[in-house]
């Protein structure tokens, strides 16, 4: 019999089922309600929910039978590992199935990295869908490797597990009609659009979702986010390692219920989610606050299914996937049992690397020359963190000045960030100051930086800031802390400078690691490399810097360090 002919007589009962899962409480993601029944899978498929003979019976007894949790938004370069060990970090903890944007190695690797990418993810038993990266670079002031044009993107999007353009992050384009942003929405496969929109209100918010862009994941207060639901879009509350909206957004599923509102992590610490959890921590921390589970497990299943067009996943019903999470409890939403198509994870064999996608930091030598700043006693701009978020102040404040020049000084916490370009060897250095990082000496230095993914590097000495740079493109990418002139911590990702090429355990080690020093070198904000890494995106308020300079996003132009009158 085929596929089909074998599950409808499953269905109706006339043939037994590969398995069956028995003595569960099933949630229904439609009706919200919690049945007594068997689920019959027959080929990775639900065949039906009722009473049931299998060659197989899982005991499900006094557990919870729910949907595999679906991400509605992520990006793997974000997590520091290659997909296959994403996959034996998530799947345990019941992400089934993610959708995942990948415009940091495209970035890095054009739409060839994107490519293979696509190559390296066939095949696991995680579900792993992409959107096409619609603004490489994300805006005129970032650097990448080279543009991702139209035809790489029409080339994506005939892609199979390629579901339509990823997040628009170039807002101010779409919303002031700027041509090659509009280019982009009219292309073949880009009807289905993701949006990253922070901070619009208003009749801007509504130019956004008029161009037919339908979700957003940067709402940051309930008033964002009932602006966009009003207008027809998705929300998708974010919990990132960096950017946690989650407690501040859940007052809307309170006020409206869950409808049109999806879960996403976005850029996510592995340590975080070995520590925390992914999607199922998310769940479990909605409903310590007060959303009734059914609510809370709709949205990290049913809903990202949903708002993606994936038609048989998110939910417990005949002709479904048969992804399901056996439950012990509706309180730590911590799995015992996970089934993907209707069998218990496995482990899996790496995929081989290619030569070509590592090796991607090419520098001219930079030295503490290259990173001066000079002062001509006027007031300077600096970039102000804020305490786990990825927006940033536009800050003006005295320069400390020595020797002529502009320096980092710990007792007026101001740090000097610079970002140098590492695609093409340009030589091309963006230089400022950072305020409240609480860095009290050394220095901190990325390869990952949001999204063009030059070099970014702060540090309270230009000495191991030029040691820092030099570090990382020795070892072609990663983290580093610098004390004193010497390496003290560092997590190498040789993969495009985004990934490592080795073991969870061991990138979770690493990356602790290197945390730890930063914190010892007196960082004292949210997750010290996220927060570098976002310090480059020039299109999230209000002051970032590129390799090209400062960046002022609220007048999305570049300005000078030194503020004129």
């Amino acid at each position: 019999m085929s596929h089909l002919e074998r599950l409808i007589a499953g269905a109706r009962g006339a043939e037994p089922a590969d398995t069956v899962v028995r003595g569960g409480r099933v949630l229904s993601v439609f009706t919200r309600e919690w049945l007594e029944c068997d689920v019959a899978i027959v080929e990775g498929t639900i065949a039906g929910l009722g009473s049931y003979e299998g060659r197989e019976t899982i005991d499900a007894s006094g557990r919870y039978v729910v949907p595999g949790f679906i991400d509605a938004h992520m990006h793997i370069e974000s997590v520091k590992l290659l997909v296959d060990e994403l996959a034996r970090l998530i799947l345990p903890l019941g992400t089934t199935a993610i959708v995942a944007d990948p415009h940091e190695i495209a970035n890095v690797l054009g739409v060839d990295g994107v490519h293979w990418l696509l190559d390296a993810s066939s095949g696991l038993q995680l579900d792993v869908y992409f959107m096409a990266p619609s603004c490489v670079p994300a805006s005129p002031f970032e650097s990448p490797r080279r543009p991702l044009g139209p035809g790489d993107l029409e080339s994506l999007m005939r892609r199979r597990r390629v579901l339509g353009l990823a997040e628009m992050m170039n807002f101010p384009g779409v919303v002031n009609g700027s041509p090659e942003e509009l280019a982009k929405l009219a292309l073949e496969g880009a009807a289905h659009v993701d949006g990253h929109a922070p901070g619009l209100l208003g009749k801007e918010l509504q130019a956004y979702a008029a161009s037919g862009i339908r979700s957003d994941h940067e709402a940051l207060t309930v008033d964002e986010g009932r602006e966009r639901l009003r207008a027809g879009m998705w929300l998708l509350i974010r919990e990132a390692s960096m950017a946690r909206n989650l407690q501040a957004l859940l007052p809307l599923v309170h006020e409206f219920g869950p409808g049109r509102m999806a879960f996403c992590t976005d850029d996510r610490d592995p340590e975080d989610i070995a520590d925390n959890g992914h999607l199922n921590g998310m769940v479990r921390d909605a409903v310590a606050a007060g959303v009734v589970p059914e609510d809370a497990i709709v949205m990290a299943s049913f809903h990202p299914a949903q708002w993606h067009k994936l038609d048989r996943l998110g939910a417990i019903a005949p002709g479904y996937q048969a992804d399901l999470l056996l439950l012990p409890d509706l309180v730590g939403f911590a799995p015992d049992t996970v089934l993907k198509r209707g069998v218990p994870i496995e482990d899996h064999d790496s995929p081989p690397i290619p030569d070509w996608v590592r090796q991607t930091v090419r520098i001219k030598p930079v030295t503490p020359a290259d990173l001066a700043i000079p002062s001509h006693g006027a007031r300077i701009r600096a970039i102000g963190l804020i305490d786990d978020q990825v927006v940033t102040r536009s800050l003006e404040c005295d320069p400390v000045v020595a020797g002529g020049h502009a320096v980092a000084d710990a007792s007026a916490g101001l740090a000097k960030i610079a970002v140098v370009e590492r695609h093409l060897a340009t030589g091309r250095i963006g230089l400022g100051f950072v305020s409240g990082s609480g860095l009290r000496r050394g220095a901190l230095a990325s390869s990952v930086a949001h999204d063009a993914h030059n070099l970014v590097v702060v540090g309270m000495s230009d000495e191991d800031m030029v040691v820092a740079v030099a570090h990382l493109a020795e070892i072609g990418g990663g983290i580093v802390a610098v004390d004193g002139g010497s390496v003290v911590a560092e997590c190498p990702l040789p993969v495009a400078g985004l990934l490592s090429d080795a073991p969870l355990a061991e990138v979770i080690a690493q990356s602790l690691a290197a945390n730890e020093a930063a914190a010892a070198l007196g960082w004292s904000g949210a997750t010290p490399f996220l927060t570098l890494a976002f310090l480059a995106l020039s299109v999230i308020p209000s002051l970032k810097i590129t390799d090209q300079g400062l960046v002022d996003v609220d007048r999305f132009e570049i300005v000078p360090l030194e503020v004129t009158t």
